[in-house]
């Protein structure tokens, strides 16, 4: 007799509900944000991304909203440009050189679709939002750890 349907080993489910083990980006994420204002120079840009090993974050207005994203390519060109015209870095602002088109991703999005946005647009690191509001951001080796915790999981969870 043949077999009509096959489904694959499930992952084990807890009494709430939920899968045992997390694959939505907020259970990835970096909480705890260093994060920039429109108006801080980008040399203390640049300190702050020596002092604290990072490589790019968030930029928010007075109200506590994302108006962009400043990183070191942002920088880069700052440096560029500041040789080239015999100007010093000084003076410049966040807000001349950040990425205001920011693209974000919702916290309960999946890692695995969180990857192919990694892969399609070529980001280093991607704002989570909840409701309008900044609560972290993940980044491309945030999706790699997640992806070796879940080595030998069936990596096709559905609603139970």
């Amino acid at each position: 007799m043949a077999i009509k349907s096959f489904q694959g080993a499930r992952a084990k489910v807890v009494d709430n509900g939920k899968a045992e083990h997390p694959i939505l980006v907020s259970d990835y994420m970096t909480r705890k944000l260093i994060t920039f204002r429109p108006d801080q120079s980008i040399l203390e840009v640049m300190e702050s991304f020596a002092k604290y090993n990072i490589s790019g974050g968030p930029v928010l207005d007075d109200s506590g909203f994302l108006v962009g994203i400043i990183s070191e390519a942002d920088c880069m060109k700052q440096i560029s440009e500041s040789r080239y015209f015999n100007q010093p870095i000084l003076d410049k602002s966040v807000e001349r050189f950040m990425t205001k088109a920011v693209e974000t991703i919702p916290h309960d999005m999946t890692i695995f679709d969180a990857a192919g946005i990694f892969v399609r647009h070529n980001r280093r690191r991607l704002p989570v939002m909840n409701n309008g509001l900044l609560v972290g951001q993940i980044s491309r080796k945030d999706i790699v750890i997640a992806a070796l915790k879940l080595t030998g999981v069936n990596w096709k969870m559905s609603k139970v």
